[in-house]
């Protein structure tokens, strides 16, 4: 049978990056497409989606709350459910998660409408999720429900998408086994897609980088005090908090490097940590000088250290927490970690954007020949694979990261969709 148009739903839609994807692979496929209904639940997601795809139907909110047999009937289900119960960044609650049930609310609605097939993405901690039997399980209950499943992780950079953003993918249908194998592979820079001519004002911290750095010295460089490396700029390099010299650089990058080795644990009584504050007695050990303590005091006084105790680890009602250990003598520690500052990594033009979370989205930024800047808002769509027609205007900076750093990306939906679409 030839289908001339798809009917299809939109479920956690977002700002609709998986409609795109799917709809640009019928497209392609020239044939029809209209999406019948639309889940979201986040008010200002609701808002960019409504203003871009100008949906006939209303977008409903909660699924759970929603009646599947008034769902208009439709040939494919689509769906990024949500991540955090399966995320490493998240509680990794899975099924014991409320939102980790919600792939039951999508088994439900498949049960109850028997579309022809589905797309599901979700974070790659599904794959490893209680050691492989979350995905297992959920594989288990799809093709219990007459699907033929594949499943597929696919990393964004080597699609086309100028962003290292790993996936996994699950698409079934009821009539044959979609193939995922062999997706032709395309790669993008970020040069491609940054706006050199984008205004700004510089502020303080952005004018102390480009003070102290070239601008292709800034290609590629991470920013935070807890981690060294050669690709690291840490706050001391661009003395932001005043004046540091050569010897306290080089003290407070070895405090950083030291205050790591697990033998300090040992000698302070405590589980280990990846970072302890260290004595005084504890800093000779591997370095010193004449003048080592009035340093010291210096870089406390200045916040590029803190003097503290050591924090323990306690279980309260179950959990897992660190708290000072009041018993033990106070030490030295780097104060700032890598969301401290305004930019956490500054994008290589010749290389991919880190991968856009929204905790951090806002934080990545570029060095242009008016300085270092925030990426906008239309680079981190365009790091995303969203076409230039798609606009994030109509909501604030910080809400637009948030939606651009839980999106999906349309180029890896419409080669996903291409396969799926081709068993028709």
């Amino acid at each position: 049978m030839t289908i001339t148009k798809i009917r299809f739903i939109d479920l956690f839609a977002g700002i609709g990056g998986t409609r795109i994807g799917f709809q640009q692979a019928c497209n392609e496929l020239k044939i029809a497409s209209e999406c019948v209904f639309s889940s979201e639940i986040k008010p200002y997601a609701i808002k960019a989606y409504r203003e871009n795809f100008k949906n006939k139907h209303e977008i409903s909110g909660d699924i759970t709350k929603v009646d599947y047999g008034n769902i208009p009937d439709f040939d494919y289900l689509l769906g990024g459910f949500p991540c955090q119960p399966f995320s490493s960044a998240g509680s990794r609650k899975g099924f014991h998660d409320e939102r980790g049930n919600l792939f039951f609310n999508v088994l439900d609605i498949l049960k109850t409408k028997k579309p022809l097939g589905f797309l599901l993405e979700n974070v790659e901690g599904l794959v490893t999720h209680n050691k492989g039997e979350t995905l297992k399980v959920m594989l288990q209950e799809l093709q219990n429900a007459d699907y033929k499943v594949s499943w597929k992780l696919i990393d964004s950079s080597k699609h086309g998408v100028p962003q290292k953003r790993v996936r996994v993918y699950i698409v079934g249908h009821l009539g044959y086994k979609p193939n995922l194998e062999y997706l032709v592979e395309s790669y993008q820079n970020t040069g491609n897609f940054i706006d050199e001519d984008v205004s700004f004002e510089p502020n303080e911290f952005s004018n102390l980088l480009t003070q102290k750095f070239m601008q292709q010295e800034l290609y590629g460089k991470s920013i935070k005090d807890k981690r060294g490396g050669t690709n690291n700029i840490h706050s001391w390099d661009i003395e932001l908090k005043g004046e540091a010299s050569n010897k306290q650089a080089q003290l407070l990058s070895d405090i950083l490097k030291k205050r790591r080795y697990k033998k300090w644990a040992e000698f302070k009584g405590i589980d280990w940590m990846d970072g302890m504050p260290l004595t005084f007695d504890e800093i000779k050990t591997f370095c010193d000088y004449p003048g080592l303590k009035e340093d010291l005091d210096d870089l406390t006084q200045k916040g590029y250290l803190k003097f503290e105790h050591p924090k323990e680890k306690i279980i309260i009602n179950g959990v897992s927490k660190r708290v000072y250990k009041m018993d033990s003598p106070k030490g030295y520690n780097i104060v700032a970690g890598k969301l401290s500052f305004p930019f956490t990594h500054i994008i290589n033009p010749l290389g991919l954007c880190p991968t856009l979370v929204a905790i951090e989205a806002g934080r990545i930024a570029v060095s242009t020949k008016y300085g270092v800047r925030s990426i906008s808002i239309d680079e981190g769509l365009s790091f995303s694979g969203f076409p230039d027609n798609y606009k994030l205007k109509m909501v604030e900076y910080w809400e637009a990261f948030d939606l651009i750093g839980n999106t999906v990306m349309p180029p890896i939906i419409k080669a996903v969709s291409e396969r799926l679409l081709r068993t028709t």
